[in-house]
């Protein structure tokens, strides 16, 4: 690391601590010819993945996006936000994990959907509401039907 007050390019670490606010590691240094200290921080570089829209559209992966989604449908439920922001760390891991440089808005509703799903009933079906854009009333209650055999089905196995 390159001493900012004389340019040597050698240093040795002082201290070593992770940051709480983002996923980092602050480094005190000192340079090894004026003995300066300075500080560093280091974060993973993360390689940029493309949201694809339905109408061919690309824009660059935003999960502050996904958890507005979340937060609207799960406006006074009975959900924390802790659940909420683990349930966006989760979808956000996956996408990166899958090591494709673009991911259909399609695959992400269906994640935040299952995930909904296991958080809360309503509140899926607030998401599954607007994501699906049922096209008239009887579309959206056999979205229900379907969902409630899913729920008796799970019920009567236990």
């Amino acid at each position: 690391m390159k001493c900012m007050f004389c340019g040597n390019e050698e240093s040795k670490v002082v201290d070593s601590r992770s940051t709480e606010e983002t996923n980092a590691i602050r480094r005190r240094r000192e340079c090894l010819e004026c003995g300066r200290r300075f500080t560093t921080y280091e974060t993973i570089e993360i390689t940029p993945i493309f949201v694809v829209k339905s109408t061919g559209e690309r824009e660059a992966f935003n999960p502050s996006k996904i958890k507005a989604g979340i937060m609207k449908a799960a406006e006074k439920r009975p959900i924390s936000m802790h659940d909420i922001d683990v349930l966006v760390a989760n979808i956000e891991k996956t996408i990166y994990n899958s090591l494709e440089e673009e991911v259909s808005t399609r695959e992400i509703g269906e994640m935040v959907m299952e995930g909904l799903k296991k958080l809360d009933e309503v509140s899926y079906i607030r998401f599954a509401a607007v994501y699906k854009k049922f096209k008239d009333i009887s579309a959206f209650f056999e979205f229900i039907n379907e969902f409630e055999d899913l729920i008796k089905n799970k019920t009567e196995k236990k």
